[in-house]
């Protein structure tokens, strides 16, 4: 039975056991002390260990979020699992996380979305709960520590390992949820953040360089720029769709990326920069998990209000991404 609109009625997020400062990196890239946090903002992130898995990692968000949300299990219908790090190429792991979350009454699917991969996940999470009437775990997931170039600095300085999970519910309020959406793709940068090797157009072979399965990142500067630029106007777009101004946002929630990507971002949208979420210091930059991230420690840092205004915004490889205007 369709409803009115959707909820976000829980929060969940994970990082693995393992610290990184950034003094251990510095020290084996060559780095002056202080090098990282001043072009980045990140102080330390989490890298997993061996044994940990991304499901597991999932799972754990996905459990708190369960539990935030104090839904029956038998309520979810479908899970959604963003990540670029699955377990295997094949089979897809958001059937195993629904199996370890005991959703034995919910389809499950990958998307792989890069860093923008939760909007698109909670757009299409959105949708399915407004036609359907039932709720959708929307979880984002990445051990980006394993698929690092240990000596590119571009990538090795910015990536971590997290996990972040939504609750969406049906709402009848039609105010509430799921304001606007704006998504873009510019396939001219479709090579700026890439694993060269690995797809069925590069298989797997032996005689190819073991770092052609590593991630590596073209142009930083032009990454920044294209992102900055993205994220912006995707801002402007949905904040306009929703008929609402950068000053209705009551907080900002950026991809953490990098600290001076989003500030120029807020800058240029006019947003106070007291509004922004920021986790980048603490957790680093988890592609797809760190918007969901950055919601539950935001929750539970200082509880959201009922409509309360979120402004969402990401980018990334592909180049994906897009805005999204949401209502608690």
């Amino acid at each position: 039975m369709a409803c009115c609109s959707s909820r976000m009625a829980g929060f969940g997020h994970a990082v693995p056991a393992r610290r990184v400062d950034n003094a251990e990196i510095e020290t084996r890239l060559g780095l002056e002390a202080g090098w990282i946090e001043r072009r980045t903002g990140i102080r330390t992130r989490y890298w997993a260990e061996d044994g940990d898995t991304l499901s597991g990692l999932a799972a754990k968000a996905g459990r708190m979020a369960l539990d935030d949300a104090r839904i029956d299990r038998k309520e979810i219908a479908l899970t959604l699992l963003a990540t670029s790090t699955p377990d295997h190429l094949l089979p897809p792991s958001a059937p195993l996380l629904a199996h370890k979350l005991g959703l034995e009454k919910s389809g499950a699917i990958d998307l792989a979305g890069a860093c923008s991969g939760f909007l698109y996940a909670l757009t299409l999470a959105d949708g399915f709960v407004r036609a359907h009437g039932r709720a959708v775990l929307v979880a984002a997931a990445n051990i980006l520590s394993r698929r690092i170039n240990p000596p590119e600095r571009a990538s090795a300085v910015l990536f971590a390992d997290a996990a972040g999970a939504v609750v969406l519910a049906p709402c009848p309020d039609r105010g509430r949820g799921l304001l606007s959406a704006d998504l873009v793709a510019d396939g001219s940068g479709y090579d700026l953040i890439q694993i060269p090797a690995g797809g069925s157009s590069r298989p797997f072979s032996l005689d190819l360089p073991a770092d052609d399965f590593l991630m590596t990142m073209r142009d930083g500067r032009e990454v920044f720029s294209r992102a900055v630029a993205l994220m912006t106007e995707t801002s402007k777009r949905a904040l306009e769709h929703a008929g609402l101004a950068a000053s209705d946002v009551d907080r900002f929630v950026p991809h953490q990326a990098n600290v001076r990507m989003f500030d120029a971002v807020a800058g240029s949208l006019g947003i106070d920069p007291a509004k922004t979420v920021r986790t980048i210091d603490t957790f680093g930059n988890s592609s797809a998990a760190s918007i969901p991230l950055s919601l539950s420690v935001a929750n539970r840092a200082i509880a959201f209000a009922g409509g309360e205004t979120l402004l969402l915004t990401a980018a990334g490889a592909g180049l994906a991404g897009g805005a999204s205007v949401v209502v608690i």
